[in-house]
């Protein structure tokens, strides 16, 4: 069972919803520390003082404000507690909008929301009302001491509780974008869409594998059972530079199709590349074939490495065979 980190209150109108959060994402993969190459023991830091260089007591250390020029405004825990935040326990609707119009871009963090206590009924009335509107409810909520806005949206049938960015917290992407006189040719629109189309299928995260976390994992495991491991290898070639745009979306098209058919219909699980051109074709052949020693262990766990074999270690193999077909 997950643990509980917040407990408080949707206010729905005149209808409160006592709910229970939980965290519904968590970082996975190959936890790696900080360590002395010589022994392995694990790098520690220190908290000290920058003026009189003395080490500090968790205890005696304070938040401060910047103002620069070398002034600090110290800000104790008695400043913080004074501050107000009023939707403590209460996660306050402000409105309804148009699932459309809620951003992705502003989500920081995902929650899952449990009707706590005799909350099930009115949890149950405001997750089917949200689906059937399409909407999306916008509140203000304070985790962790911080107040923030966010999303309440249906999820299967859970409520999720998505903290969103302030407006000034989501960087100006002016000036990113492509130019103006960039411009694309009607066919060269008709091909992106047919190679779309190609690879359109239902998502399944299961699917994708993070090759690089199985890699790194393949690489301890061969260092715990005491193998020689090679390392990545850094030489491969970079594709070539793609100059003629409808000819690599036609390639690209048409590796699709063959990729689908082969896997007998079913959406292929990553995006083939475009083929290089003809003067490395044989360069890029003999670059795809290398595998790294880590991505060999990653792949084919049960197999065991192949071992060069002398000509004395065969020939009590071949003998046995003889004697067997006589």
């Amino acid at each position: 069972m997950p643990q509980t980190i917040w407990k408080g209150a949707i206010s729905f109108g005149l209808v409160s919803i006592p709910v229970r959060v939980f965290s519904a994402t968590e970082e996975r993969g190959v936890s790696l520390r900080q360590v002395h190459v010589a022994d392995g023991g694990r790098i520690r830091y220190k908290r000290f003082c920058e003026i009189d260089g003395e080490e500090v007591a968790y205890s005696d250390i304070a938040k401060g404000y910047d103002l620069g020029g070398g002034e600090m405004v110290v800000l104790t825990d008695e400043d913080m507690d004074s501050l107000p935040l009023p939707s403590t326990k209460a996660v306050d609707v402000l409105q309804f909008v148009p699932a459309e119009q809620y951003d992705p871009i502003a989500t920081a963090k995902s929650y899952y929301l449990q009707a706590d206590q005799l909350g099930e009924k009115p949890y149950v009335l405001l997750r089917d009302a949200l689906r059937a509107t399409g909407k999306v409810a916008i509140v203000k909520v304070a985790l962790r001491s911080r107040e923030s806005l966010a999303a309440i949206r249906p999820y299967g049938d859970l409520l999720l509780l998505q903290l969103m960015l302030w407006p000034e917290e989501i960087r100006d992407a002016k000036g990113l974008a492509p130019g103006e006189g960039v411009n694309v040719k009607d066919a060269e629109v008709k091909m992106a869409e047919a190679y779309i189309d190609t690879l359109t299928g239902d998502f399944d995260a299961d699917e994708y594998t993070d090759h690089y976390a199985a890699a790194l994992k393949a690489v301890v495991d061969a260092k715990v059972a005491g193998r020689e491991v090679v390392t990545l290898d850094d030489d491969a070639e970079p594709a070539a530079e793609v100059v003629d745009l409808m000819e690599a979306l036609r390639q690209s098209v048409a590796r699709a199709k063959e990729r689908r058919a082969a896997d007998g219909d079913a959406a292929p699980a990553e995006k083939p590349a475009a083929k290089k051109a003809p003067a490395k074709k044989a360069a890029a052949k003999k670059t795809a074939a290398k595998k790294t020693a880590a991505e060999k262990v990653a792949a084919e766990p049960e197999e065991k490495p192949a071992a060069k074999k002398t000509a004395a270690k065969k020939a009590p193999a071949k003998k046995a065979a003889a004697k067997k077909s006589a």
